[in-house]
C-alpha cells in the first residue's frame, strides 16, 4: 500500500521556508512602497519573481528530501495557484464597487495576503488534523470539494456579485467602528483632527457623518475586511482539496503559502488578460472533481478493501496537464474570436 511521505518540521527546512517567505515579502513591500499603478510588464515580473521563489523552495525539497517530497509540493502549489484564480475575479469585482483606484489595489492585496498566510495555518492545522483521524474523514472532504465543483459548474456567467452593502464584513466594521464615506489616500483609518480637515474642504460639505469617533475607518478598509473574509470562505474550499494532494501540514502550508504569496501581482496579470483565459476555469472544475475521486477512492479502498490509491506523480501530471490545455483552450479561442472579427 502507498504511503504519503510525511517531513514534519525539520529545523533546517522550516528555517530556509521562513527566510525565504519573509525577505520576499520584504523585497516586494519594498518595491511597491509607492502608490503608483502596477503595469502589465511589472506585475509579469513579480509573478515570475514569486514563481521562482516557490520553485527554488521546490527544488530545495527536491535535493533535501526526495522527488516524491518535492512532486507533493509542486502537486499542491500548481493546484493553489489554479484554485486562486477565481478569488481574484471576486476580488476585482470588489475593487470595482468600492471605486479603489489601482494605485491602492497593491496595498489591500499585501495586507490581505498576510492574513491569508495566518487564515491559511489555522485551516491547514485543523484539515490535516481531521485527515488523520482516519478514511471516513476523507470521504466528508470528497464530498465538499465535489460539491465545491458542482457550484462553479452550474454557476451562470451572468452572475456578479456588485452590491457588498449587505456582506458580513460591512455590516461587522460599521457596527464597532465610525466611518468615513470616501477615500483618504491609501489611509485604512484616520484620526476625528484629520476627518475634521476634510470636512472643511469645498467638495465633502455635503457629508454628514452618522457616527462619531476618535478613529474612522474609510471605505479602503471595508474593502480589505471584505477581501479577507471572502478568502476565509475560499479557503474552506482549496484547503482541503490541497490537503488531499499532501496531507503533511508542512508541506501543504509552504506550497500555499508561496502560491498566494505571487496573487498580487497575478492579479494585475488576470486585470489585464480576464477576457482572455475563458476556458480556465473549467480546468480548475475538473480537478475538483478528480480530487474528489481521489479522495473516495482512496477511502474505499482503506474502509471495504476495494479501491486504488493514485499516486503523487499521477496527481501532478493530471494537474499540470488539466492546467496546460485550459490555457491553450483559451488562447486558441480568444485568437479564433479575433479572426472572426
Amino acid at each position: 500500500m502507498q504511503t504519503t511521505p510525511h517531513i514534519g518540521l525539520e529545523t533546517e527546512t522550516v528555517i530556509i521556508f521562513t527566510a525565504l517567505a519573509i525577505l520576499g515579502l520584504i523585497i516586494d513591500l519594498w518595491a511597491h512602497r509607492s502608490d503608483k499603478p502596477i503595469s502589465l510588464k511589472a506585475a509579469t515580473f513579480w509573478s515570475c519573481f514569486w514563481v521562482l521563489v516557490g520553485v527554488s523552495f521546490g527544488a530545495f525539497l527536491y535535493f533535501h528530501f526526495s522527488p516524491e517530497v518535492s512532486s507533493l509540493y509542486f502537486a499542491g502549489y500548481a493546484f493553489e495557484m489554479a484554485l486562486s484564480v477565481d478569488n481574484l475575479f471576486a476580488i476585482m469585482a470588489i475593487f470595482s464597487w468600492f471605486g479603489i483606484k489601482s494605485g491602492y489595489t497593491h496595498r489591500v492585496l499585501y495586507w490581505g495576503v498576510l492574513g491569508a498566510v495566518v487564515f491559511r495555518l489555522i485551516f491547514v492545522l485543523i484539515g490535516t488534523s481531521l485527515f488523520a483521524m482516519g478514511p471516513y474523514v476523507e470521504v466528508v472532504f470528497a464530498i465538499v470539494i465535489f460539491l465545491s465543483a458542482y457550484m462553479m459548474l452550474k454557476k451562470k456567467d451572468t452572475q456578479e456579485l456588485t452590491d457588498f452593502s449587505a456582506h458580513g464584513a460591512y455590516r461587522l466594521v460599521k457596527s464597532f467602528v465610525p466611518l468615513y464615506p470616501k477615500l483618504v489616500g491609501h489611509n485604512f483609518f484616520i484620526s476625528h483632527k484629520h476627518v475634521l480637515e476634510e470636512l472643511k474642504k469645498e467638495e465633502n460639505k455635503n457629508i454628514v457623518l452618522k457616527k462619531t469617533g476618535f478613529i474612522y475607518a474609510t471605505p479602503l478598509f471595508l474593502c480589505l475586511a471584505i477581501v479577507e473574509t471572502s478568502d476565509v470562505m475560499f479557503a474552506f474550499d482549496s484547503v482541503p482539496a490541497v490537503i488531499a494532494v499532501s496531507k503533511d501540514p508542512f508541506i501543504v502550508y509552504s506550497c500555499m503559502i508561496f502560491a498566494i504569496m505571487g496573487l498580487r501581482s497575478m492579479y494585475f496579470i488576470l486585470d489585464a488578460l480576464s477576457n482572455a483565459l475563458v476556458h480556465l476555469e473549467k480546468a480548475v472544475i475538473f480537478l475538483l472533481f478528480f480530487v474528489a475521486f481521489k479522495l473516495l477512492s482512496s477511502a474505499s479502498l482503506h474502509i471495504t478493501g476495494y479501491g486504488f490509491e493514485i499516486s503523487v506523480y499521477t496527481s501532478l501530471y493530471v494537474i499540470a496537464g488539466a492546467l496546460s490545455l485550459g490555457v491553450i483552450a483559451s488562447l486558441l479561442s480568444k485568437k479564433k474570436e479575433n479572426k472572426d472579427n
